[in-house]
């Protein structure tokens, strides 16, 4: 085992093989001995265990009986350019009997003349060559082939002696002796065909040849402008049709499209609010409102639109087309009337045919064609329709009937008519309106005012309330609708101090009194007064009666006096003769009532008569009483009341008025003098002031009357403390008050000197006294104290 034998008949040994054998090729044949002890043949087939240098271009088959053969495997396929020229292959054996062989079969590749090769991507594939329409003819490739049997496979195929051709002939294609293609025109993809096949064959000088195929398309560029396919340019279409409807299918090409679907683009170019296109497929739709009744389309219904076709969405081809739309009027409008509201006056009385209103002059149809803008008036009805009617369907004029009287009691109440009117389309769909038609029926002054009474009679107490009302006058019109009426006093009614005492309501007619009544100065006022309806007037009488009252209080003179009189005056005796006078404007003389209601203390004073006189005299009552204490005080304030009421029963007086007049006095109680009492001569100080002022200074007096009872109430009431400290202080019967004794002859008199200050005033002497010195009478005014001499 494992002796080497020889086992491999025929080798080593040397043979040869064509380049470019095809797979399979037998390259040499040799046989296999094996030993007779050897009953099952082979154990290890003949294998090449290497080669040199390697390879895979040959294997062993089998072909029987022991022989075997050396064959091309094909892969790879041995060419004698580029492969080594010789290949040592080592055949390893063994048979069953462990004996090995290993032989070399050397195997010489020789050279055969091959075709022409394709280099470059001719030799993998069919080249496909791509020319742009309208390129000037120019090379469009460079075909490389070599010749495998030399060295210029290695070198530019430009050097070798290669014929090269194409076939068909008659194309615009030339191959040159390098093998470059030329084209030989502009080619046209709108004309020319789109694609050509070249058979390129290139030959060496032995004639063996290769050919390939080049395909060469031609490439459509965008040289040409799209154009329009339709013919229609004038197009109708009704107004106001909804956005959407279809108003044409406008359809272009493009020259450079034709083999395949077109990507053409749409638009409008000129500025369009009407219409709008789908720019992918042309269509064109209305877009907005399309009123053929507005301006423009109103003057001009023709609507221009420019359309553009695009090859390219931008920078491409363009071409342009104008068409026409004309737009159709329809009657899509009712008749509208301005104002659709109608205010008339028309006088009540009016004659029947009188004109009222042309509804044709406010009312129109803006409906373009004439067939559709005619109307017709109709229909009239409402409240009072009756009264009124439309001359005809088409004039629309609105006329009387007949006439009216407001005052006519089937019409009484009614002063506006309410109408209405249509007006129709004549044309369908016959649009329509309301006309609102409202007729007042204005009045006429017919009537004067008529009052209630042909005059008045009102009787009014003196005493009425300023502002009180008196009476009422009252006038009526029989115009309908009533008059307002309006209440004047247009004579009458005044008096000495007031043009008119006297006011009427101007719209109620109540009659007021707008000053004080004086039953002594007027007993009766006659007025005139009037209605008037603005138009119209009337007048009556009215008669104010005024009723006498007891408002005048009794006016006594002197109102105010002040006296002295001595402790032992006789009971029955008239108090220094003082007597008061009253009068009355509105009371009986014999109607006063006289009465001390204050200061009269224990009753010592009494007036006679006290009723039933004007007249009547102060007496004194009861003698006075110091002594036992009854009597205390030595001055006496009396206040009395005079009162008109004497004649009155006592269920009169319950009923009537009663006014009542005062007087104060003022009585100062001289003691007998005891003993005699030196005294300082004194002096009474009579002042007597006059103002002289003018009207203009009028706060004179007025600053001057009010400081002095000031000062007269200061010292009366200084006077009345003193007084009563000394009443209270001293015994009564040996003092003088400041007086002279009266019983004392033996005395001289001291004399009084009497300083007048004189003080011109228009002063009233409301008041009276005896001066206890002299003894004479004097006047004086209880306010400002002003005196003077009777």
């Amino acid at each position: 085992a494992g002796r080497r034998t020889q086992l491999l008949k025929g080798l080593p040994a040397t043979t040869t093989v064509e380049e470019n054998a095809a797979a399979g090729v037998s390259v040499y044949t040799f046989n296999v001995t094996v030993s007779p002890l050897s009953s099952e043949g082979v154990a290890i087939l003949p294998t090449i265990v290497n080669s040199n240098p390697l390879t895979e271009a040959f294997r062993i088959e089998s072909k029987g009986d022991l022989e075997y053969s050396v064959v091309t495997t094909g892969n790879p396929v041995l060419d004698y350019e580029t492969m080594p020229k010789s290949f040592d292959l080592q055949i390893f054996v063994q048979d069953t009997t462990g004996r090995t062989d290993l032989n070399i079969l050397t195997v010489q590749i020789t050279d055969k003349n091959e075709h022409p090769v394709f280099r470059g991507n001719m030799a993998i594939q069919t080249v496909t060559i791509y020319v742009l329409e309208g390129t000037r003819p120019e090379r469009i490739y460079q075909v490389d082939a070599a010749d495998p049997e030399s060295d210029e496979l290695k070198t530019n195929s430009l050097l070798s002696s290669f014929q090269y051709s194409l076939l068909p002939e008659p194309v615009p294609f030339l191959v040159s002796e390098s093998g470059a293609i030329f084209s030989t025109k502009v080619f046209d993809y709108e004309k020319d065909p789109h694609w050509y096949f070249l058979n390129i064959t290139v030959t060496d000088p032995d004639g063996l040849s290769s050919t390939k195929t080049v395909n060469i398309n031609i490439i459509n560029i965008n040289d040409e402008r799209p154009y329009f396919t339709i013919e229609q340019r004038i197009y109708r279409i009704p107004e106001e049709q909804s956005p959407g409807t279809v108003v044409a299918n406008i359809t272009a090409k493009d020259p450079d499209d034709e083999d395949s679907p077109s990507r053409l683009f749409y638009s409008i170019q000129s500025s369009d609010r009407y219409f709008s296109i789908n720019p992918s497929t042309g269509v064109l739709q209305v877009a907005g409102r399309i009123d053929r009744d507005a301006r423009p389309l109103r003057l001009l219904p023709n609507i221009s639109v420019i359309l553009w076709v695009e090859d390219s969405p931008s920078g491409g081809h363009t071409s342009e087309m104008e068409i026409t739309i004309i737009v159709d009027d329809i009657n899509d409008n009712p008749p509208e009337c301005d104002p659709s509201t109608f205010r008339k006056e028309a006088n009540e009385n009016m004659t029947a045919g009188t004109f009222l209103l042309d509804l044709r002059n406010y009312c129109k149809d803006i409906d373009v064609d004439p067939s559709n803008n005619q109307f017709s008036f109709t229909g009239l009805s409402g409240f009072g329709s009756n009264n009124f009617a439309l001359e005809s369907t088409a004039s629309g004029r609105l006329v009387m009937t007949e006439s009216i009287d407001l005052e006519n009691p089937a019409n009484l109440g009614v002063e506006v008519y309410s109408l209405t009117v249509r007006v129709q389309d004549i044309a369908r769909p016959n649009y329509s309106n309301i006309i609102y038609i409202y007729i007042r029926i204005k009045p006429v002054n017919e009537f004067f005012p008529v009052f209630s009474n042909l005059s008045y009679e009102f009787n009014v107490p003196e005493i009425i309330k300023v502002g009180s009302s008196i009476g009422r006058v009252n006038a009526r019109d029989e115009d309908w609708p009533p008059s307002v009426i309006t209440y004047s006093i247009v004579a009458g009614g005044g008096t000495r101090d007031y043009t008119n005492i006297f006011w009427i309501s101007p719209t109620k007619g109540d009659v007021k009194i707008l000053g004080r009544l004086d039953y002594e100065t007027t007993q009766k006022h006659i007025l005139t007064v009037q209605a008037s309806d603005q138009e119209k007037t009337a007048t009556t009488s009215v008669t104010v009666n005024v009723l006498e009252v007891n408002d005048e209080e009794p006016v006594c003179s002197p109102n105010f006096y002040s006296f002295q009189i001595p402790v032992s005056l006789a009971v029955g005796t008239n108090i220094n003769g003082f007597r008061i006078e009253c009068q009355d404007r509105d009371s009986d003389p014999r109607s006063f009532r006289y009465f001390i209601n204050e200061g009269n203390v224990n009753n010592h004073f009494t007036f006679s008569p006290s009723a039933g006189s004007n007249m009547s005299r102060l007496i004194l009552a009861s003698r006075f009483d110091y002594d036992s204490g009854l009597d205390m005080n030595w001055i006496y304030k009396l206040h009395v009341y005079i009162t008109d009421d004497n004649l009155l029963s006592a269920r009169d007086k319950n009923t009537h008025l009663i006014k009542t007049g005062t007087v104060t006095l003022s009585i100062r109680v001289i003691p007998n003098p005891t003993t005699v009492i030196a005294t300082t001569p004194g002096f009474t100080v009579v002042t007597k002031r006059e103002n002289l002022y003018s009207e203009s200074a009028w706060y004179v007096p007025f600053v001057i009357t009010l400081g002095s009872l000031l000062l007269l109430g200061l010292l009366g009431y200084l006077g009345f403390l003193l007084a009563t400290w000394v009443h209270t202080r001293c015994p009564p019967a040996g003092k003088a008050y400041g007086t002279p004794l009266i019983n004392a002859p033996e005395k001289k008199k001291p004399k009084k000197e009497v300083v007048v200050t004189m003080t011109k005033l228009s002063t009233v002497f409301d008041g009276e006294a005896r001066d206890p010195v002299t003894g004479k009478m004097y006047e004086f005014n209880t306010r400002s104290g002003a005196r003077r001499w009777k």
